[in-house]
């Protein structure tokens, strides 16, 4: 491989396809697309798309969901040189404008499913020029051009940004995260020394090409010369088979996708004994779920992994070992080697008390958000290092495991007792009958009440405030209690706690009497 690939995404890939050109890099709706095949379409449309630009861009951006095409889109993007910007074509229009704008995208590839997306960017006054649309597309076309095709890669340097991907911003708007390919090299390096993948490793895949911790399906299945499968919504009704169906070794996914399985009744003692590895990422774990996971994949090596978007993909991981644990939740572990920790106390000051706001400084930290101004209360310098901020408490456990307590913004105030939200919900799960729990605030006359979702039996609202009375001080018990079958997941397979707080509110304002017997509400004296 040349040198200059080394220590690239790309390069991952090329190494893969030298391990295992003819084996399958790619199975998406059944259909399987080898290394050989998927590099060289990969270079076709990496150097249409040069060439159909005499002006390169700043970035491209890939709007694409997890079709077949879209993967050759994304590793395109990469072989062409430039920043790629990941952008999902079920957000609304207005939000993926914002992104184009920030990143100073200046081209799209778009993948066979994108053209509802496209015409909803145009209608937003988007007008780029795009490559591998479908037919009909309202954006300027790039031809693909196969005499266009670039020999290998364009090479890249380790201070060039890889990718950006974009979170929530305080201000409305979405914050860009350059990760550059130092980042990436330091990252996959250190999972390469951790993990044994290798060519008949079957991947899933089942986070959204957006959200970072696909980068971790892709390239540590890539480099390694292994399977990569796109999960369907529809595979999580019956995963056991989808796994077996497979011959699937390596899942990673939420948390909330342990509770959809066991939902729908596949979560049964060594229903899934093919999983070699299980990953979960995004959420906290909690060990009943680590259990059960842990009981359906006998054979499974289980880790709960943990990193924000500004520390590239995970920067911590906890290996599960069953019995073990003292806590509710899973810790995260130990951050990775060639990092610094730093914990900060409520005012902000560093403190050593083994409990607080966890900093991180080192080679998996971007540089920094695209706008500068979102630096502002994310950075710290500290001893001669420039600390991410990460905004999540933590606490060291007596192994020296850090400990997730919650989100510096998941404290809420409630008749002037500050409580974890995160605490609240582990205090409702204990409760006989209940399967998950989600507490939100409620914005009540100047001040806040806290609502508890959950799922399970329709455990009746005075049993569990009841019960969390024996648990919570007197103040910080939540008015209300909402059943639902299912909590609602967004795109990355996450809850949705964005929504549950709004039919909370809306439900608070329901007249009496107006409730289901799926959503019944209880106000606790």
């Amino acid at each position: 491989m040349d040198p200059t690939m080394d220590g690239t995404l790309s390069g991952r890939f090329l190494r893969g396809l030298a391990l295992s050109p003819d084996r399958p890099a790619l199975r998406a709706d059944g259909v399987d697309t080898t290394y050989r095949a998927l590099h060289e379409r990969a270079l076709v449309l990496a150097g249409s798309l040069r060439a159909g630009l005499p002006d390169r861009p700043p970035a491209v951006g890939v709007l694409a969901g997890k079709g077949p095409t879209a993967y050759a889109s994304l590793l395109a993007g990469l072989y062409s040189g430039v920043t790629v910007v990941p952008l999902q074509p079920a957000f609304p229009a207005a939000r993926t404008r914002q992104m184009i704008e920030a990143a100073g995208v200046g081209a799209l590839l778009a993948d066979d499913g994108a053209l509802p997306a496209l015409a909803a960017l145009h209608e937003a006054g988007v007008t780029l020029p795009t490559l591998f649309a479908p037919g009909g597309q309202p954006m300027p076309a790039l031809a693909v051009d196969a005499d266009s095709a670039l020999k290998a890669p364009m090479p890249a340097r380790p201070e060039d940004i890889a990718y950006v991907l974009f979170t929530s911003g305080s201000t409305g708007r979405p914050k860009g995260v350059p990760v550059t390919h130092a980042n990436t090299a330091h990252y996959f390096g250190l999972l390469d020394e951790r993990y044994d993948f290798g060519p008949h490793d079957v991947f899933s895949q089942a986070f959204d090409l957006n959200f970072d911790c696909a980068m971790f399906d892709l390239f540590c299945a890539w480099g390694a010369g292994a399977t990569v499968v796109p999960v369907p919504a529809r595979a999580y009704a019956h995963l056991p088979e989808f796994v077996a169906e497979q011959g699937m070794t390596v899942w990673f996914s939420t948390p909330s996708a342990i509770s959809l399985v066991r939902r729908t009744g596949g979560l049964v003692p060594g229903g899934m004994p093919s999983l070699r590895w299980s990953f979960f990422a995004g959420e906290a774990l909690g060990c009943r779920d680590a259990e059960d996971w842990a009981a359906a994949a006998p054979g499974t090596t289980l880790e709960n992994l943990y990193g924000p978007t500004e520390l590239t993909v995970t920067i911590a991981a906890h290996r599960w070992s069953p019995g073990r644990h003292l806590h509710d939740m899973v810790p995260i572990g130990a951050v990775h080697p060639g990092h610094e920790v730093l914990l900060l106390d409520a005012s902000g000051a560093p403190t050593t008390a083994g409990e607080g706001e966890l900093c991180v400084a080192g080679p998996q930290s971007t540089p920094g958000y695209l706008d500068p101004a979102d630096d502002t209360g994310r950075f710290l310098d500290h001893g001669g290092r420039r600390f991410y901020r990460t905004g999540d408490r933590v606490r060291y456990a007596d192994d020296g495991a850090l400990l997730y307590l919650g989100r510096q913004d998941a404290q809420v105030q409630v008749h002037g007792v500050r409580v974890e939200l995160a605490e609240v919900d582990a205090a409702v799960r204990t409760c006989a009958g209940v399967e998950d729990a989600v507490t939100v605030a409620v914005p009540v006359d100047g001040t806040v009440e806290l609502a508890v979702f959950h799922t399970g039996e329709p455990v009746p609202p005075a049993r569990l405030a009841r019960h969390l009375r024996e648990l919570l001080p007197a103040a910080v018990v939540p008015r209300a209690y909402h059943h639902l079958d299912a909590l609602p997941l967004n795109s990355n397979r996450k809850t949705d706690r964005r929504k549950l707080a709004s039919r909370a509110t809306a439900m608070r304002q329901r007249p009496a009497g107006a409730g289901s017997t799926h959503e019944r509400r209880q106000v606790s004296q």
